[in-house]
């Protein structure tokens, strides 16, 4: 299996299916190609998705769609808007989320992370105590 070899899980996997579904023997060449080559991209994404979701340690499983606006957290629609864009991270800014206990920080915090991974940009999530312990020891190794 030269496919697997060569790290082609996704168009094995499509072949495999192709070879079982008779359905598919009506379909050109270049359209069952065109398949396969699809699910190894997709395969790929799904994969890049995972390795950045693991890496942001997000502590939620949340997403943006999921967020009520209407809630009265004082989130600025525009501001959140231009914050699921996702530009700042781009420009490698940071965020920090405060607020009374209970409205919600962490979940959005999460959520954006998530939209951000979806977007092909990798984050990093850290609660207060976590990042206070780090950047302690950054600045003790002189960093």
């Amino acid at each position: 299996m030269r496919r697997i070899t060569l790290g082609l899980i996704g168009m094995a996997k499509a072949l495999e299916e192709q070879r079982r579904s008779p359905d598919l023997d009506a379909l050109s060449f270049e359209e069952r190609i065109g398949l396969l080559v699809d699910r190894e991209a997709a395969e790929r994404d799904t994969k890049r998705l995972t390795t950045r979701l693991k890496f942001a340690a997000l502590r939620q499983n949340a997403c943006v769609e999921d967020i009520d606006l209407r809630t009265p957290r004082g989130i600025d629609r525009t501001v959140f808007a231009k914050l699921i864009a996702g530009d700042w991270i781009d420009r490698h800014e940071n965020l920090l989320i405060t607020g009374a206990t209970g409205l919600g920080k962490s979940w959005i915090a999460c959520a954006l992370g998530h939209e951000a991974c979806r977007d092909n940009r990798s984050v990093q999530y850290d609660r207060v105590p976590r990042l206070f312990e780090a950047l302690a020891l950054a600045r003790g190794d002189g960093r």
